[in-house]
């Protein structure tokens, strides 16, 4: 004689079909989620669409008008932007920043991959201490530190160059890209360190032969954030560079801007469109691993 057994509660037996009142929720609730992340989508694209406009109209109408698209179109603002009063062009400023960037990247790669596998991989004495130290000056503010670094790059006859942009990053003193860098090599296995030791591997062969292939989404990571972080930076450009010759791309949008009211709205926000081009490509192609190397940095502490 066999007996069948009811649910407690009268709920459905497992296998069954969930109940439509709880599908019909769960398709309301992913509903909104995707209105809310939409919603999110539209404000964060708004000022770029806004930008795009803006450098499409003429002069008059920029502020003069709340709506997106131009009553009247004006493309001269790019051919205007493009072409400065001395005779040069926008190009240089952008060729000066990429120089920038790239060397910062390389600097960022080399220098803090080195740091990294040596904080954690090797043992050293005060290896700790050091590493607290490094982590405290993440929340150094960079203005706290520009006085006497401007006094020492001075002296050295580095100001008007790229050197105070490019060559400290060689010395590791970015130690967020350190701290990343960090977290990725961890959740690497030591077997293959060992593996490596057998076959008669030194630190510095385990390094370039297992280490740092193995490092590559975080790499990524940091040549993308060191590239748009450079390119981007106003302030200390600003400090160390005076000639125009040597201007970078935040420079140079800078002067369309005149305190004297003759400011040239229209080509500076051409040229701000322009600029966007390289950091929009580099992340677009890049994205899957800048995710990789964000994500799998912080699996293990």
């Amino acid at each position: 004689m066999t007996t069948t057994t009811e649910p407690v509660g009268g709920s459905a037996p497992p296998g069954a079909p969930a109940p439509r009142a709880a599908t019909a929720g769960r398709r309301t609730v992913r509903a909104l989620l995707h209105l809310v992340l939409a919603a999110g989508a539209v404000a964060m694209l708004y000022p770029l669409v806004w930008l795009l406009s803006a450098s499409l109209k003429p002069a008059d109408e920029i502020f003069g008008s709340a709506g997106l698209l131009p009553h009247s179109w004006d493309f001269g603002n790019y051919v205007r932007g493009w072409t400065s009063a001395d005779g040069s062009t926008f190009g240089r400023p952008l060729l000066n920043s990429v120089v920038v960037s790239l060397g910062a990247v390389v600097g960022n790669i080399f220098a803090c991959s080195l740091a990294a596998f040596a904080f954690a991989r090797l043992e050293f004495r005060f290896k700790g201490i050091a590493f607290a130290l490094m982590m405290i000056t993440i929340m150094l503010p960079a203005q706290v530190t520009i006085i006497p670094q401007y006094v020492l790059y001075h002296d050295l006859g580095w100001v008007n160059t790229y050197l105070p942009l490019v060559l400290p990053k060689f010395f590791a003193v970015d130690a967020f890209f350190i701290f990343l860098m960090v977290q990725f090599i961890r959740g690497i296995p030591r077997d293959l360190d060992d593996a490596a030791a057998l076959d008669g591997c030194n630190p510095g062969m385990i390094y370039l032969r297992v280490i740092l292939p193995l490092l590559t989404p975080a790499l990524v990571t940091t040549a993308i954030f060191t590239f748009l972080w450079t390119y981007n930076d106003f302030f200390s450009q600003l400090i160390y560079i005076s000639q125009s010759q040597l201007y970078t791309v935040p420079l140079a949008l800078r002067q369309f801007i005149d305190g004297t009211g003759q400011s040239q709205f229209g080509p500076m926000f051409a040229m701000s469109v322009l600029s966007l081009l390289p950091t929009l490509a580099l992340f677009l192609i890049f994205q899957r691993l800048i995710v990789d190397g964000i994500s799998t940095s912080g699996m293990k502490g």
